[in-house]
């Protein structure tokens, strides 16, 4: 049995079953374990994570007045909050290209992207100055791409492995914070702008030495707070560089920062933090947990929103992620779902009409236990709905493949 505490009622013996936070946040690599060392128990105490997962059939319960939420109530809760998005999120724009057009355009101009940026990144871990130019125009494609249709780029910003994780976060980041900034009416020019501020955000992970940023177990804590220098480092890094900007340098500085005061490097809270630094948070943290990485597999979309909205409260800026479900979906693209009469899909791109109704590449029967021929059907204009999500693991499917981004 599953139960949700606050980390103030964590002891030693309990069974960990999930540490409500992304795991740049904490030094346990594993999702679950057994409690048992003084030390976990400190670091866990200390670390900023404000709840956590119990099961109590494999370790201790909690003291009898200790508040506690259930799983059903945390799943009732999550359902209850993306009904009220799905019903004041404003009608989306068709798109103004084709998914599929929109995709080859958009391959070439990620690739491009990777290449700079890895270039530029290797120059600033070798102590070489940066030179930010030569990506300003690469923003300004991803910029045009997302505006054709933000689907496209946003699916292929995806597509990293552990090798090449840190570069292609950074592409990932500056096209979510591109189109979370559309979401949000931010004007062209400030566009740009957030698109700089993703693309440099983590360019402090130069600093750290790779053999403890690919580590695949366990950060101690000296390790633990390497890691979590990086902002500090990547400021230090841009400061001095004549085109960056002010919003580079925040975002850089701040993306670990939480509403409530519990992050790093500074503990700012509230009004403090500037939106920009906000939306930095959300994305960033969606973008890492939904890649995969030397110590852990990264959740698939639809997933990592769920998870995202249990863990939002004082974490993240309320109408800054709200915006931000409202850019990527409910079911973002690359999600395996099953629709009511049992085949399952994943889902492409959302559709003109609401958050909870996208559109989806069916492939597969569940009643049958057979593939079925492909076919595309938009949830806006159909009888059909998501009864539910689907792990693509379980079910042995390579959805990159499935969905054409893979090459």
């Amino acid at each position: 049995m599953l139960k949700k505490i606050h980390i103030r009622d964590v002891r030693l013996g309990m069974y960990i079953h999930e540490i409500c936070g992304s795991w740049m946040d904490h030094p346990f690599w594993k999702k679950s374990f057994l409690l048992s060392e003084q030390a976990d128990f400190n670091t866990l105490a200390q670390c900023g994570v404000k709840e956590v997962w119990i099961d109590i059939s494999k370790g201790l319960d909690v003291a009898a007045l200790v508040h506690t939420v259930s799983a059903e109530t945390e799943n009732a809760r999550v359902e209850t909050t993306f009904q009220l998005l799905a019903k004041t999120a404003k009608e989306k724009e068709p798109p103004r290209a084709n998914l599929q057009d929109e995709l080859g355009r958009a391959r070439k101009i990620h690739a491009k992207a990777a290449q700079a940026v890895t270039s530029m990144f290797n120059e600033a871990r070798m102590g070489n100055a940066f030179k930010v130019e030569q990506v300003a125009t690469l923003v300004e494609e991803i910029n045009q791409s997302i505006a054709r249709n933000s689907d496209a780029l946003l699916s292929l910003a995806r597509l990293k492995n552990a090798d090449n994780y840190t570069y292609l976060h950074s592409v990932a980041v500056c096209a979510l914070m591109i189109a979370l900034g559309r979401q949000l009416g931010l004007e062209d020019d400030i566009l740009k702008e957030v698109g700089m501020a993703g693309l440099l955000h983590d360019v402090g992970k130069m600093a750290i030495p790779r053999d403890i940023l690919n580590k695949p177990g366990r950060l101690t804590d000296e390790e633990f707070l390497i890691v979590k220098a990086h902002p500090q480092q990547g400021w230090e890094m841009l400061k001095d560089c004549p085109d960056v900007g002010e919003m580079a340098l925040d975002v850089c500085l701040h993306h670990h920062e939480t509403v409530v005061g519990t992050g790093y490097p500074d503990g700012l809270s509230g009004e403090v933090l500037s939106l920009y630094a906000r939306m930095g948070a959300v994305c960033d943290v969606y973008d890492a947990i939904t890649s995969n990485r030397c110590y852990k597999v990264g959740w698939a979309p639809g997933e990592a929103i769920r998870k995202m909205t249990e863990w939002k409260d004082g974490r993240f800026d309320e109408a800054v992620f709200s915006a931000f479900v409202k850019t990527v979906g409910i079911y973002p693209a690359g999600t395996l779902v099953k629709l009511k009469s049992g085949r399952l899909g994943v889902v492409l791109e959302q559709s003109e009409k609401g958050l909870l109704t996208p559109v989806v590449k069916v492939f597969f029967s569940t009643r049958s236990n057979t593939h079925i021929k492909p076919e595309l059907i938009d949830l806006s204009k159909s009888a059909e709905a998501i009864a539910n999500l689907e792990d693509a693991q379980k079910w042995g499917f390579d959805l990159d493949e499935l969905t054409g981004l893979k090459m």
